[in-house]
């Protein structure tokens, strides 16, 4: 009070011993990155605390560039050349922090070298938010405890593979605020985002009391905008730089990439993102089913063969559509490129297996064919470059069927599959095609040299040995055959939460033990895709040779009359089995397989030139129209 200023011990054991033979020098009042230091005439001191008479004025020192703050319940592990040291955070800046380490009473203190780098863990309740490489720039003495103030070697770090094609980064009004709990301090942290993208953002920070280090995870993080859009995430600082000359004040900027969000969030900021780049761009938006079908038709998506089936399961393929267009993203998603109310393009995907989502439903207007087509795979393609290092998209493989004959995506998707030229990149395999009508046969011998089984792994052991030597594709990584991978039983709960069903069942056709096919029966809900490639029979064929056609008939009665199927497309790999055998078969269907982690990027940019040269060949042809 006044110029009085009254201080108590914070404890009080072993007072008279910490202050006999002391004398009161002076006061030092640590304030983030300043100093206040004070001289004050000491009036008393005693057992339980000192009083002091203030004076005028005190001296104020910037002794630190970076603000420190405080830490709470983070525990801390050190390693270097196979010794582990174990203590907790003090405290941090965005440059270095304090970690105070327990020892045993032992040298053991010896064993950590200061002039060598070490690798430090910070944790919070056995969840990890930081590792990097530390060096050691000061320490404490002491035999029990030391506290080592440790500087990360690197200003910058890389989660993932690097991109040759960075996902697209917006600068949106009103600008987002990042909204979040330090991991480290505790203390709520609000920070204005300067631009963003599908797969991360970046902020900005007050250099002197930034709270960001490149590697800090946040467990979660809130992305606002104004009231009216709000997302939850996990993310992770990559880099920090000084921004002072770009934003004309004493400010960093630093980098976040998303580790995981909610797939219904991360589609919702997708649409956001897409529409600012492009007015006419949504995805996974409410769409007119009514006008959806009109467009189907005009493009001639639904050609006669397909209309028949249209229009039977009229009524349920408009519910079925409704649900998956507009409260499902978990498991189907759709780009649509609409003009004055009007549909131009149009693509869709469906997570059909574990990790890898089928592409479907690509139709155009013919009039726009090359424009708008494109501009909806674009997007595809973008939509894959920001999704696919999110733990909640699943989203290892795409795959998609096209007829060999059918001219625009045998150019896209064949054409880029022979310029990328790494099969485990990208691959394509055909299958015969044809309707299977439920006759149950008596002709089988359960007691002869044939046998229908539940495939085992040591089965699928032998379909991949006859894959990588037929082919040495994707196609078994795509569908969920490979040895050892679990069944669907998570997949199928989501669709059922989802109101929709899936099934996936294999069985194999042996001949005196020998594997001669396997077979994959998928079983979901009608017009998932209009093709019905969704509810269907995959029969991979081992030995061409010692399979005769009329046991692969007598295995399908058998299946159709097992699962309640009265008609079911079936789909038969190699297509020289169907050719050797004479199998009549409707058409062929082209999988076209494709790895996200390796190939996104060149993707896009096969898109892009691809685009470009559409471009450059319409402005020929109105340049020659003109002359």
């Amino acid at each position: 009070m006044n110029n009085k200023l009254e201080c108590r011990w914070v404890a009080v054991e072993s007072i008279n011993t910490a202050t006999n033979g002391c004398a009161f020098e002076s006061i030092f009042v640590v304030s983030g990155h300043r100093m206040i230091t004070a001289t004050p005439e000491l009036i008393s001191i005693s057992d339980q605390g000192a009083v002091f008479l203030l004076p005028e004025k005190c001296i104020e020192v910037n002794y630190r560039k970076s603000r420190r703050h405080p830490c709470q319940g983070v525990s801390a592990e050190l390693f270097q050349n196979g010794a582990r040291f174990q203590g907790t955070l003090i405290d941090f800046s965005a440059v270095s922090f304090r970690v105070q380490i327990h020892g045993d009473g032992s040298r053991t203190f010896n064993w950590i070298n200061s002039d060598a780098p070490l690798q430090v863990v910070l944790t919070n309740d056995s969840t990890t938010l930081y590792s990097a490489e530390c060096r050691i720039t000061s320490q404490t003495l002491g035999h029990r405890d030391r506290i080592y103030l440790l500087e990360p070697l690197q200003g910058r770090m890389q989660r993932f593979k690097a991109k040759d094609v960075r996902s697209c980064r917006h600068e949106l009004l009103p600008l987002p605020n990042a909204v979040f709990r330090h991991p480290f301090s505790q203390k709520t942290i609000d920070l204005k985002v300067l631009d963003i993208s599908g797969s991360g953002f970046s902020v900005c920070e007050d250099a002197e009391a930034s709270v960001l280090l490149p590697g800090m995870i946040l467990p979660e993080l809130e992305l606002r905008i104004g009231n009216s859009f709000a997302t939850k995430c996990a993310a992770q600082v990559v880099y920090r730089e000084d921004a002072a000359k770009k934003e004309k004040a004493p400010v960093v900027k630093s980098g976040l990439c998303f580790l995981d969000m909610d797939i219904r969030d991360h589609v919702s900021l997708l649409s956001l993102l897409y529409l600012a780049k492009n007015r006419h761009s949504y995805v996974s938006t409410q769409v007119d089913l009514d006008e959806l079908w009109q467009f189907f038709f005009d493009t001639g998506f639904i050609y006669p063969e397909k209309y028949h089936f249209v229009q039977v399961n009229k009524a349920h393929l408009k519910e079925t559509y409704r649900r998956l267009y507009t409260e499902n993203p978990g498991i189907a998603r759709h780009f649509i490129y609409q003009e004055h109310g009007n549909i131009l393009g149009h693509m869709a995907m469906l997570r059909f297996y574990q990790g890898t989502w089928l592409v479907h439903h690509h139709a155009a207007n013919k009039s726009e064919s090359n424009h708008a087509g494109l501009v909806v795979l674009d997007h595809l393609s973008n939509s894959i470059n920001d999704s696919y290092n999110l733990k909640s998209s699943h989203m290892d493989y795409l795959i998609c069927y096209y007829k060999p004959e059918n001219r625009f995506p045998a150019r896209i998707f064949g054409g880029f599959e022979k310029q990328a030229d790494d099969k485990k990149g990208c691959s394509t395999d055909t299958f015969v095609y044809f309707h299977y009508q439920r006759a149950f046969s008596e002709d089988w011998n359960f007691s002869g040299p044939w046998s229908l089984a539940r495939t085992t792994r040591e089965d699928l052991h032998e379909l991949e040995a006859f894959y990588e030597q037929h082919s040495g594709g994707l196609m078994l990584n795509a569908l969920d055959l490979e040895p050892g991978v679990d069944g669907c039983e998570e997949l199928s709960q989501q669709y059922q939460q989802a109101g929709f069903s899936l099934q996936r069942h294999l069985y194999t056709l042996k001949r005196n033990s020998m594997v001669k096919a396997v077979l994959m029966i998928n079983i979901s809900d009608v017009g998932l895709n209009l093709s019905d490639l969704t509810n269907s029979v995959k029969v991979l064929v081992l030995d061409q040779e010692q399979f005769p056609k009329d046991i692969l008939m007598i295995a399908l009665s058998i299946i159709t009359h097992k699962y309640q199927q009265n008609e079911i497309p079936v789909m038969v790999y190699p297509e020289s089995y169907a050719e050797a055998t004479n199998l009549p078969f409707e058409r062929k269907y082209t999988m076209w397989a494709f790895n996200t982690q390796t190939q996104t990027s060149n993707f896009i940019k096969f898109l892009g030139d691809l685009h470009s040269r559409t471009k450059s060949r319409k402005t020929q042809g109105t340049a020659a129209n003109d002359s």
